[in-house]
């Protein structure tokens, strides 16, 4: 029983820790899954390099294949003399017969009756001659699939005769010869006999492809594919040998022999381990980076379930490529990867897990070393692209450089392999495109992706920021002093995060935002408050501390209404911390002796971000230096120093990433942005 609590507390203290724990081995196994489990030659060699590992010695016996140049060209040599074979459709030729000869009978007794015995003979037994040879040397269509000087396989019943394609008539040229033995003949009906001839000409042969086919497979089923043998302990390489061509090609060989005969159920186990193993070590590799150098991602479980289904949804569709639809390998944007992860974190995360999606998938497809570094410049070009990502004519621009980046080092690695462009397969130009396209999606799915793990990117910033924002105006109209507070709020705290590092436009977008709550009460705050009519002065000191804290609820709620992002409302929650209305609370504790503190203080959390901790400095220095009668230089300084120590001495700033020497930083630059702000002149000594 007390383990069995032990397990609970545990569950229940570090459930975050459990649950990112979780999301990692769930990523690993479906990754496991779904990647090919085959075994892998475990040699890396190009061709034209020396061989960088021991003697190889042949393991077993195995068959040299030819290279698919050599099998193209033995096919080329056996077809070469293959004649395609055509048919003449007798069974067609032997109907027509009775429906001329019965049309012949109508037309001539139609038009003379019984008379002309001997023209009718004439004229019938030359309807009968030309007709028949029409149909015996046969009539073609219009078009050939094959050339007109060479001959072809005639079929008639059962016998095949070599024949010119060019003697075969056309309709047009077996009615050229009719008008031409017309022009010849005598005695017969010369209008009768062509009207009928060419009233019954038909096209009787045709192309037979199926029999040209059959006799293909007939002489390509004598080929071998083969042209020698290894046998089991003979050496196939020395160390430092050269791989010329031939080498290069007994490598293949033995490569795709050796991923044949392993297939057994101990090799698949093993497979399955390794794999594990492998892509445990990448997201290890994930883990200790964020730790170390994003120590801010690991706190989100949201930013966290966004890389690793990132990376998921390029694993996964590239294995189901690789087993299914191989010569579709390149067609899937691996660099959108680089593009989605940008648009959420920063260049160096971005980069950082494409390499790593990279290495998992070049770890089971063929030429893992030229697909990797084929995908790596890609990637690294495209972070290059999008480096600062504020317009969306960026998404184009990016696509442009993707394809041409594609290209240039494909075609770089076809020269180092082959040393010239013979293995440049321009049909891979057609799949880079449908690549470079397909990457037009990341505007689509970087927005999904923001509403599924509530993030913002740089381009929703950017949308938030714009004052022409509905919920901005309305601040702007109904709280105006309030409006120009926010603004040089977002000045100073972007100031200062571009001094000590941190994200500008979030800070900027969370300080138009944070008080968006004083829209209700908006004559209750000073900073919009036009003439000498106080309504604080008709309250008690409670109801007034009660309706300046309610700002931060009712900006929360007003936020949540309008769909606001959580990482602007974060600020809303934060630029107050749990501090106390400390005007109020004085007042009250003066004149009452003893009040009940938790009335005056606002609910808090205290910030936890960089940007939180700056904007809650700037939000109190700013509207403190309102309040100061002929602000000077002295009076500045002395006001953000105080500000600054207060707000240190409540611990504000303890759940923040933000050290004392950026607080110092900081200071520097608020009291310089004042100065500038009051225009008063730095006096310089004499």
């Amino acid at each position: 029983m007390k383990a069995l609590n032990q397990i609970k507390f545990f569950i229940k203290y570090r459930y975050s820790v459990i649950y990112k724990f979780f999301l990692f081995f769930a990523a690993m196994i479906i990754m496991v899954i779904f990647i090919p489990k085959t075994a892998r030659f475990g040699y890396q060699y190009v061709q034209g390099y020396p061989w960088n590992y021991s003697n190889l010695i042949a393991p077993f016996d195995f068959a040299v294949l030819k290279t698919n140049k050599e099998i193209t060209e033995e096919k080329q040599l056996l077809l070469s003399d293959l004649l395609p074979f055509y048919r003449i459709r007798q069974n067609t030729a032997d109907s027509i017969w009775p429906l001329l000869s019965s049309a012949f009978q109508d037309s001539w007794e139609k038009k003379y009756g019984e008379s002309k015995p001997t023209h009718r003979k004439n004229t019938w037994n030359f309807i009968e001659s030309h007709f028949g040879y029409l149909l015996k040397t046969g009539i073609r269509s219009q078009t050939s699939e094959h050339s007109l000087n060479g001959n072809i396989n005639l079929i008639s019943g059962n016998v095949a005769t070599m024949a010119p394609l060019s003697q075969i008539f056309t309709l047009s040229t077996a009615q050229n010869y009719v008008n031409d033995a017309l022009d010849k003949s005598q005695s017969i009906d010369q209008a009768l006999a062509k009207e009928l001839i060419f009233s019954h000409l038909f096209q009787n042969v045709v192309y037979d492809e199926a029999t040209t086919k059959k006799e293909e497979e007939n002489r390509l089923s004598g080929m071998s594919l083969t042209y020698g043998l290894v046998q089991k302990g003979e050496l196939i390489i020395a160390e430092g040998e050269l791989i010329t061509a031939e080498r290069f090609q007994i490598l293949e060989s033995l490569k795709l022999e050796f991923e044949k005969q392993l297939g057994s159920n101990k090799e698949y186990i093993g497979v399955i381990i390794g794999l594990a193993i492998l892509i445990l070590i990448v997201l290890f590799s994930l883990v200790l980076y964020i730790i170390l150098f994003r120590p801010g991602i690991m706190l989100h479980s949201n930013q966290i379930l966004l890389i690793l289904v990132s990376m998921m949804i390029f694993v996964i569709p590239e294995s189901i490529l690789i087993q299914d639809y191989p010569n579709y390998l390149l067609v899937l944007p691996l660099p959108l990867l680089a593009i989605i992860i940008r648009s959420f974190f920063d260049t160096r995360t971005s980069l950082f897990v494409y390499l790593l999606t990279t290495i998992i998938i070049a770890s089971f497809v063929p030429n893992g070393y030229n697909f990797m570094f084929l995908q790596l410049i890609t990637g690294i070009i495209t972070i290059f692209s999008i480096h600062r990502l504020h317009k969306r004519r960026q998404f184009y621009l990016t696509t442009l450089w993707i394809f041409l980046s594609y290209v240039v080092t494909y075609y770089a690695l076809s020269l180092v392999r082959e040393g010239n462009t013979t293995a440049f397969n321009t049909q891979t130009i057609y799949l880079f495109a449908i690549n470079a396209a397909l990457t037009l999606l990341s505007y689509p799915v970087i927005y999904l992706f923001e509403k599924l793990f509530q993030q913002v990117t740089v381009i929703t910033l950017l949308e938030l920021s714009d004052t022409n924002n509905p919920l901005l105006r309305d601040l702007a109209h109904k709280a105006p002093g309030t409006f120009q507070h926010s603004l040089q709020v977002g000045n100073l705290a972007e100031a200062a995060l571009l001094e000590v590092g941190g994200n500008t436009l979030l800070v900027r977008a969370g300080a138009l935002y944070h008080d968006i709550g004083k829209m209700f009460n908006p004559l209750y705050f000073i900073e919009n408050q036009t003439t000498q009519v106080n309504p604080h002065n008709e309250l008690s000191y409670e109801e007034s501390a009660e309706i300046i804290l309610s700002h931060v609820h009712l900006g929360i709620e007003l936020a949540k209404k309008h769909r606001l992002p959580a990482v602007i409302i974060d600020f809303i929650r934060t630029h107050h911390g749990n501090r106390r209305v400390e005007y109020f609370y004085r007042m009250a504790l003066k004149e009452e002796g003893e009040v009940d503190e938790k009335l005056y203080t606002y609910p808090g959390p205290i910030p936890f971000s960089k940007e939180t901790a700056v904007l809650m400095m700037a939000d109190s220095i700013e509207a403190a230096s309102r309040s100061i009668p002929k602000p000077d230089e002295n009076k500045l300084n002395n006001l953000v120093d105080q500000i600054v120590a207060a707000q240190l001495g409540d611990g504000q700033f303890d759940n923040a990433d933000i050290t004392l020497k950026d607080i110092n930083k900081i200071k520097k630059i608020f009291k310089k942005m004042l100065l500038t702000i009051y225009h008063i002149r730095i006096e310089y000594p004499s």
